[in-house]
């Protein structure tokens, strides 16, 4: 594949070079980042505040909605106000590994191979429609979100910290896409999915393009830094010292296990699963200023976190089951501790 045929973008240019100063209080400085983004998208703060969560935790993000819900341009504003580099790869059928990981280079000049860096080498890597891209490229991402790394002709080459892969998919009923394999998909801390906007927000998004809002210029839309690397490492310092009761742990693994035992399941969520909940939860409490993990903390994340991770009978398709109603009577039927 020639290197003009390689689908990536560098958005770096629109964040600003300027160094921002540890905040006094970082969940203060984090908590600003709703309003910051709310700037350039309306009506997605569910998926603005998991991808904090998602950051606090050191995860990877899946955006699924129908084009035009502002997936891309959300990753966009959250990246310029973290003041984090980030690139864009659009997968595409033709995409290869390399495209995504980097490739040793033959220089002529030299008579050596060297090794060119791909998109993956950033902060925060929008991997936008990576279900229209075949398996074999989905794959390349696998060691890059597992273990930070990138393993090309047997040497490990250490990825940015922090790291994020937020990876939009369409809904799989729509031409032309791949379904991703649940190796990939298990890489997820989250799945966020992404409404059509209702009839008031639709509006105030018309009435800012009608005003002359461009979606490419960020700058202009007003949207800064407001927070950086300096307060995601303060934030996930406090988050360990956070407390988690053995009835809250012993309330995760019950949910966990009852997936397991769902007739409507085909596969229920693995120890990871349980883990990733656990750690998400923990995130959640903490930007809601506790520094203790409650029942309730396990129920707001419970859907994002494990939707992705459980796989429906046949016949439960075929009668309309879906992954989240079954998470929802797990919810509903696993007593949660007083």
């Amino acid at each position: 594949m020639t290197a003009d045929s390689v689908h990536t973008t560098d958005t770096t240019d629109a964040v600003t070079t300027d160094a921002v100063a540890p905040a006094q209080d970082p969940r203060q400085a984090l908590g600003a980042l709703r309003a910051e983004i709310g700037k350039a998208v309306v009506g997605q703060d569910a998926a603005v505040t998991g991808l904090v969560v998602a950051l606090l935790c050191g995860g990877h993000v899946l955006l699924e909605g129908v084009p035009g819900v502002a997936k891309t341009l959300l990753i966009r504003a959250l990246s310029t106000a973290l003041d984090l580099e980030t690139k864009r790869i659009q997968f595409t059928p033709d995409l290869m590994p390399g495209d995504v990981t980097g490739s040793l280079v033959y220089d002529a000049r030299t008579a050596e191979f060297s090794f060119q860096p791909g998109p993956v080498f950033t902060n925060l890597l929008l991997a936008d429609e990576i279900n229209r891209t075949p398996p074999k490229t989905q794959a390349s991402l696998l060691e890059a979100m597992e273990e930070r790394q990138v393993t090309v002709d047997g040497e490990p080459r250490p990825l940015p910290e922090p790291f994020l892969v937020a990876a939009t998919q369409n809904p799989l009923e729509y031409e032309g896409t791949y379904p991703l394999p649940e190796a990939q998909l298990d890489r997820f801390l989250l799945k966020l999915v992404l409404p059509l906007p209702d009839r008031e927000q639709e509006f105030q998004v018309l009435s800012r393009h009608a005003s002359g809002f461009d979606p490419r210029d960020l700058a202009a839309a007003g949207i800064r830094p407001v927070a950086g690397p300096a307060d995601l490492a303060a934030a996930r310092a406090a988050i360990a010292r956070l407390t988690v009761s053995p009835e809250v742990l012993a309330y995760i693994v019950d949910l966990c296990r009852a997936t397991r035992q769902s007739p409507s399941l085909s596969m229920g969520v693995s120890p990871r699963g349980a883990t990733a909940l656990l750690n998400a939860s923990r995130a959640w409490a903490w930007l809601a200023g506790r520094d203790y993990v409650s029942p309730d903390d396990v129920k707001a994340l419970a859907l994002p976190t494990l939707r992705h991770r459980v796989r429906l009978r046949a016949e439960a398709e075929m009668e309309g089951v879906t992954a989240d109603s079954v998470i929802q009577a797990v919810l509903a039927q696993t007593p949660a501790p007083r």
